[in-house]
């Protein structure tokens, strides 16, 4: 009775560690770095033809809200070039650090990181032309009081744009990364946004873009 009691604890034991080891694994950066970038994402997020429809101006100024590791933001700041600024948005300081790493490497001196708090971005007041959120929409608690507060952070003629994983099918049901179109448009008509455009060439994720309403 006693061996298997001690089986049984040095067995519950190897498991923790073991669970251990594969949580910690998990929240690598690295394995974070390849759910951003990894998995062949250029053939399904078509960067190229978001950069066309985003049509980024020499001297703009854009904000990456959730940035990760950086996979638009350096297409952004290539876009803005030297007299334009690219805000780096995160809440993660080691996913940033990197961001700054590789804007360092590539020579691009106008990537500035924002570490943000959960409920604020952090922008610089009225100066942004674009804000920019790619499947970082439904990761925002209370996103109507979140989307009132980053207008003031909008240049007249400033720009929202959200591409975001779709709500739609069983899988969304069981993986709830996702927001539904109709529930992106409603919640941000209430913050103040109305729709100005959409495109329809990205199979996995809504792209739509919004203008202050007023």
């Amino acid at each position: 009775m006693q061996r298997r009691t001690f089986l049984r604890v040095a067995l519950a034991l190897l498991g923790v560690a073991a669970l251990g080891v594969v949580v910690g694994w998990l929240n690598r950066t690295e394995l974070k770095l390849w759910v951003y970038e990894g998995g062949g994402r250029d053939r399904w997020q078509h960067p190229d033809e978001v950069m066309r429809a985003l049509a980024i101006s020499p001297g703009a100024q854009v904000a990456d809200i959730g940035a990760g590791g950086g996979y638009f933001t350096l297409r952004f700041a290539r876009a803005a070039g030297p007299t334009g600024r690219v805000f780096a948005v995160d809440i993660d300081a080691e996913l940033l650090r990197r961001v700054a790493e590789r804007a360092q490497s590539e020579r691009l001196a106008n990537v500035e990181t924002i570490l943000a708090k959960p409920d604020d971005p952090l922008l610089p007041s009225g100066g942004v032309d674009l804000i920019f959120l790619c499947n970082t929409y439904h990761h925002l608690d209370n996103r109507v009081e979140y989307f009132r507060r980053v207008r003031s952070s909008l240049r007249p003629g400033g720009r929202l744009a959200v591409v975001e994983l779709r709500g739609e099918g069983w899988l969304a049901k069981i993986f709830p990364h996702a927001t539904r179109r109709d529930v992106l448009q409603s919640e941000l008509g209430s913050a103040g946004y109305r729709l100005e455009k959409q495109f329809d060439f990205l199979s996995r994720q809504h792209f739509l873009i919004f203008v202050p309403a007023d």
